[in-house]
C-alpha cells in the first residue's frame, strides 16, 4: 500500500516554519551583514531575533511550495511593511530585494530552489527540496521533530 501523500498545509504554518528555520541552519549561512540591516524601508529597526535570516529563508521555502513559481518582485510584494508617518498616513513599501535574493542564492546552493525560465521567470522548488518539505511535514504530524517552544 503506498504512503499517504503529506502537503504543508497539513500542519500549522508556525510550527513549520520554525522546524523548518532550524533545519536550515544546516544548510545556509547567515551572513555577516544581516546583523545590521532592516529587511524593509518601512522597518524602524533591524530585526531583534538573531535567527531571523533562517526564519524568513523558511517562510520562503513554503511560499515557493504553496505558489509554485515566484519571483523576487513578488516575495518583496509578499514581505511589505506599512511605514508610519506623523503627518500623512502610513504607506505600504516592499521588502528588501537584496535579502531575498541573497537567500534564494544560498536556497540555490543547497539544491533546494531551481531557477525557471518557462512557463514564467522566477524560483520554484527541486524535488529534494519538496522531498525534504514533505518529510518534515510527516515528522511533525509524527511528532517525531524537535519543536521549538
Amino acid at each position: 500500500m503506498e504512503a499517504e501523500r503529506v502537503k504543508v498545509l497539513d500542519v500549522d504554518a508556525r510550527t513549520f516554519i520554525g522546524v523548518l528555520a532550524e533545519r536550515l541552519k544546516e544548510k545556509i549561512k547567515m551572513p555577516q551583514w544581516a546583523l545590521y540591516v532592516k529587511t524593509s524601508p518601512g522597518a524602524e529597526r533591524p530585526p531583534d531575533k538573531s535567527d531571523w535570516w533562517y526564519t524568513r529563508a523558511a517562510s520562503i521555502l513554503r511560499k515557493i511550495y504553496l505558489k509554485g513559481i515566484i519571483g523576487v518582485e513578488r516575495l518583496r510584494k509578499q514581505y511589505k511593511r506599512k511605514k508610519k508617518h506623523k503627518v500623512y498616513p502610513a504607506r505600504p513599501y516592499k521588502a528588501s530585494g537584496k535579502v531575498i535574493r541573497e537567500i534564494l542564492k544560498q536556497l540555490e546552493e543547497a539544491k533546494l530552489v531551481q531557477k525557471v525560465e518557462k512557463p514564467r521567470k522566477g524560483r520554484s522548488l527541486t524535488k529534494e527540496g519538496v522531498k525534504m518539505l514533505e518529510s518534515l511535514v510527516r515528522e511533525i504530524k509524527e511528532g517525531k521533530a524537535k519543536i521549538k517552544g
